[in-house]
C-alpha cells in the first residue's frame, strides 16, 4: 500500500512539472500574438503588454527548475520518468527564449511606430502568423505525447526560413534604394530574425518530445531553408546591357 502510494504521488508531481510546461505555453503563445499585433496595429500599448508578461515566463521557468532540482533529489527517476524531467528542463528553457525574443519584437515595434510606415513591415505578421502555427502545435504535441504531429510541426520549419529569405532580400533592397528606409528596415530585419529564433526553438520542443516518447534523438536532419547568408545586394551604377535603368538595384544569390 505504501508503495503504491508512493507511485501515485510520483505521477501527481510529474503531472504538476508537465502543467507548469503548458502555463509557459501558453504565455509563451500569448507573447508572440501580442508582439506580431504590436507591429500589424502600430500600437505601443499592446507592445508594453508582451513587456509586462515577460515576468510571468521567467516566474514559470524559476518554478520549473525548482520542481526538477527536487524530484531529481528525491524520486532518482529512471527511465521515462527521467526522460519527462529532463524534457521539461529542455521545453523550459526553450520557452523562455521565445519570450525574450517576442519581447524584443515589442521594443522594436515601438521605435517603428515613431516612423513613417515601410512596406517590408507587412511581412512580419505573415512570419508571426506562421511561427504561432508551429509553436501551438508543437505544445499541442507535448500535451498529448504526439510525436507525429511534433514532426509535422519540426519539418515546416523550412517554411519559416524561407520567408525569412524572401524578406531579408526585400529589405536590403529598401535600404540600398533609399537611405531614409535603413533605419527603420534594421529594426525589421532584427524582428524576422527573432522570429526565425522562435522557429528554431519550436523544432527544439519537437525534437525534445521524440525524445520524451521514443527515448532517442531525433536522428534526420533539421530542415533549413535560410539562404540569406548567400544573399548580396549591389547598386548597379550603369547603364548596364541587358537593360537595367541607371542606378538599378541588383540582387546577387
Amino acid at each position: 500500500m505504501g508503495k503504491e502510494h508512493i507511485v501515485r504521488s510520483f505521477s501527481d508531481e510529474l503531472r504538476k512539472l508537465s502543467n507548469i510546461i503548458v502555463r509557459m505555453g501558453g504565455v509563451a503563445e500569448e507573447q508572440v500574438e501580442q508582439a506580431i499585433q504590436a507591429v500589424a496595429r502600430r500600437d505601443a500599448k499592446i507592445a508594453d503588454q508582451v513587456l509586462r508578461s515577460d515576468v510571468r515566463l521567467d516566474q514559470l521557468e524559476r518554478e520549473v527548475d525548482s520542481e526538477v532540482i527536487r524530484l531529481l533529489a528525491l524520486r532518482q527517476p529512471m527511465a521515462r520518468d527521467l526522460r519527462e524531467i529532463i524534457s521539461a528542463l529542455k521545453i523550459a528553457s526553450d520557452l523562455e527564449r521565445v519570450g525574450d525574443y517576442a519581447a524584443n519584437i515589442a521594443k522594436r515595434s515601438m521605435v517603428l511606430v515613431q516612423m513613417p510606415p515601410v512596406r517590408p513591415a507587412i511581412t512580419i505578421p505573415r512570419m508571426g502568423r506562421l511561427v504561432q502555427e508551429i509553436l501551438k502545435d508543437v505544445l499541442d504535441a507535448y500535451v498529448d505525447r504526439d510525436v507525429d504531429r511534433a514532426i509535422l510541426a519540426w519539418r515546416r520549419d523550412e517554411e519559416l526560413d524561407d520567408l525569412f529569405t524572401n524578406l531579408f532580400r526585400e529589405v536590403l533592397i529598401y535600404m540600398t534604394e533609399d537611405p531614409g528606409n535603413i533605419t527603420p528596415c534594421t529594426h525589421i530585419l532584427f524582428m524576422a530574425k527573432n522570429l526565425e529564433r522562435v522557429g528554431d526553438h519550436a523544432t527544439n520542443i519537437a525534437e525534445t518530445i521524440h525524445f520524451l516518447v521514443l527515448g532517442e534523438p531525433l536522428q534526420s536532419q533539421r530542415p533549413k531553408g535560410d539562404g540569406s547568408s548567400y544573399t548580396v545586394v549591389i547598386p548597379d551604377t550603369d547603364d548596364a546591357a541587358d537593360g537595367r535603368a541607371h542606378g538599378e538595384t541588383q540582387l546577387i544569390q
